[in-house]
């Protein structure tokens, strides 16, 4: 009986599906992905930590010992924490500062970088340099002016002495034109050819190309007004209108903090911001990659 032969390509083929995903890599390759893996793992870590400190007995959490694992899952610390003090109230201030800010800061910032890129007048680059240059001052310099201004306007404790005086971002114009500079000019000549306004230029031709950047303007504007916690703090006086910063501030005791319940609520915190990003995302790196941050 004759043997049977195998064909020298399909038996390399075979043994290159054995050999799965990691097939095609070299040695240089390999290294490159392991240090991916432990550099994703060191930065996933602490969110596994909150999470492990949130679902594990507070017995555990002072007994000294260094335990990688719960040795039991308590869900109901997240329950108990949530009705310790109304979240569900500081979450929905959060929310609407947020979102209301957001909108705010989205709109001004396009506007602005808009006029930054397209338009030509006296002293614009000087005012860009000197926009740009605020952002060498630190928030506790202004802080005390800011909140004069704002409790001469009548607007402490109200959303609006939180909202108003970050609406305008010097980071967020400076995106913005660095985006825009990128629109071709001929765009703008064609429409106004076609006699449309100024407003409807920017509505209509402008800012549907300009969803990339808006995607990352809206990421990091929600992260940081949900985040905030130094400007509520001084301008929000009464617990009814609280952030969940605020209120996770509360939970820390002169004698005992509750720790469990801090990291359950943080926990908790940590999903809108996952949301905004999750459908934003497809846009995120194409306006980083286009406004030339690096």
């Amino acid at each position: 009986m004759s043997e049977e032969r195998i064909p020298v390509a399909e038996s390399t083929q075979a043994s290159s599906k054995a050999g799965g995903p990691w097939r095609n890599l070299k040695g240089g390759n390999l290294l490159i992905w392991g240090l991916l893996v432990v550099g994703a793992l060191i930065m996933v870590f602490p969110l596994y930590w909150m999470f492990a400190t949130a679902i594990r007995p507070r017995e555990e959490l002072f007994s000294g010992e260094f335990r990688l694992f719960p040795s039991e899952l308590i869900w109901s610390n997240f329950s108990q924490a949530w009705g310790k003090l109304p979240f569900a109230l500081f979450y929905l201030n959060s929310i609407l500062i947020a979102v209301i800010a957001v909108a705010a800061t989205v709109f001004i910032n396009l506007l602005a970088g808009y006029t930054f890129a397209k338009y030509k007048f006296p002293g614009r680059n000087i005012l860009f340099l000197l926009l740009i240059s605020t952002l060498m001052i630190p928030i506790q310099v202004i802080m005390v002016p800011e909140f004069l201004i704002v409790s001469a306007l009548g607007w402490v404790n109200t959303y609006a002495g939180v909202i108003a005086p970050r609406a305008a971002e010097a980071f967020g114009i400076f995106m913005v034109r660095q985006f825009m500079v990128s629109i071709p000019d001929e765009l703008i000549e064609a429409a106004r050819l076609d006699g449309a306004g100024e407003f409807k230029i920017f509505w209509k031709v402008i800012l549907p190309l300009s969803w990339p950047v808006v995607a990352v303007l809206t990421i990091f504007t929600f992260m940081w007004r949900w985040n905030d916690f130094a400007w509520p703090l001084v301008v929000l006086q009464d617990r009814e209108a609280y952030t969940v910063p605020l209120g996770l501030n509360l939970m820390k005791g002169q004698f005992f903090t509750d720790w469990t319940g801090i990291m359950s609520m943080s926990l908790v915190s940590i999903l809108p911001m996952l949301v905004v990003f999750i459908f934003f995302q497809r846009y995120f790196i194409q306006g980083i990659a286009s406004t030339g941050i690096k």
